[in-house]
């Protein structure tokens, strides 16, 4: 597989965006085929991204969440069609019952209330707005008049709900016993050998090589910022390609990795079978499933795939199982515009 042409492709783009850093993985029959960084990790130090570079990944942590999930419907300890007031104290809308599927598919008939971009634009100082929301707890109470804001009866129509992820990362907590940091950490990341894979402020700073978080001002100037800790369940990891890889690994390979097995094949096949549409249409006919999104006609193929963004770090990652092939793109930042009164991007 010749990647000259893509490594070229990258590069234009990088400097055309002006991007500090990016890291790339390319995975194919549960091998990692391709890997490289592009630009920098820290631009003042001239420290180079590589493969091992640690970024955040966003809202692709959402799949995290939803195998977890899984993971608890395997060992019959909860059920997708259990309402989610079974296990937290919220009634979150009027006009049906919400269930533990109608969170993971973003299908409450629950509009998103944007409490992870204003925790975000908060800490990063990018609006003047502040909501602190420091635990799961807090974010429950934030929605306890959520009810009042539903807008369809449950199952209906999409709406991309941080706020359900939060919920689902509480039930997890709730059923497992265990905070869904250390769940997450035990059930997923240590069995799939997934060490530089982290939540906490703390393990990131122990790291040697984490890519600088950057903003970038309308001069094109790139600022320094930080990462915003305290989001956890819809999106708080922070990986590299290495160990992303593995875990699209898994993936592509129905719920195993070196014989280490996550869940059984029919539930990754259920988490990938796209229940409502999604409002934006690249390909055309995309759905959304448990934390990922799919598409049954990327060229003939089904594609699986989902996206992360934070501000300073954003992430992408896609497979398509036919073809046991996947990749994951890790890079800072999105572009960030400075203006006399604020941020704007």
């Amino acid at each position: 597989m010749d990647f000259g042409e893509i490594e070229e492709f990258i590069l234009s783009k990088i400097r055309e965006s002006r991007l500090p850093g990016l890291s790339i993985g390319v995975v194919r029959d549960g091998e990692l085929v391709y890997a490289k960084g592009f630009g920098f990790r820290d631009i003042d130090k001239g420290l180079p991204a590589t493969p091992r570079t640690i970024y955040g990944i966003g809202s692709i942590t959402k799949s995290f969440t939803a195998l977890a999930i899984l993971r608890l419907v395997e060992e019959g300890r909860l059920s997708l069609e259990d309402p989610v007031d079974k296990y937290v104290p919220i009634k979150l809308n009027p006009m049906g019952t919400v269930t533990i599927h109608h969170l993971l598919t973003h299908s409450s008939g629950l509009p998103a209330l944007g409490y992870a971009e204003a925790y975000i634009n908060g800490v990063l100082g990018l609006d003047s707005n502040w909501l602190p929301l420091a635990t799961p707890e807090d974010v429950l109470a934030f929605m306890r008049s959520a009810a009042d804001w539903a807008v369809a009866r449950p199952g209906e129509r999409f709406f991309y709900l941080n706020e359900g992820y939060v919920i689902l990362g509480l039930i997890i907590k709730r059923v497992s016993g265990m905070p869904y940091e250390d769940f997450v950490r035990e059930k997923i990341l240590k069995p799939l050998g997934m060490a530089r894979t982290y939540f906490m402020a703390e393990e990131v700073l122990k790291d040697p090589e984490v890519a600088t978080p950057y903003i970038i001002d309308r001069e094109g100037k790139h600022i320094p910022s930080k990462f915003p800790f305290g989001i956890t369940s819809d999106g708080g990891l922070l990986s590299n390609v290495v160990d992303m890889t593995r875990y699209v690994s898994m993936l592509i390979n129905r719920g195993e990795l070196n014989g280490v097995r996550m869940v059984g094949r029919e539930l990754i096949e259920t988490a990938e079978r796209g229940y409502i549409d999604v409002p934006w249409k690249i390909i055309g006919d995309e759905k959304y499933g448990y934390g990922l999104i799919v598409s049954q006609n990327f060229y003939g193929r089904r594609l699986v795939e989902h996206s992360g963004n934070v501000g300073v770090y954003t992430a992408d990652m896609a497979y398509i199982p036919s073809e046991k092939m996947g990749v994951i793109i890790m890079r800072m930042p999105r572009v960030i515009h400075y203006q006399r009164w604020g941020f704007t991007y």
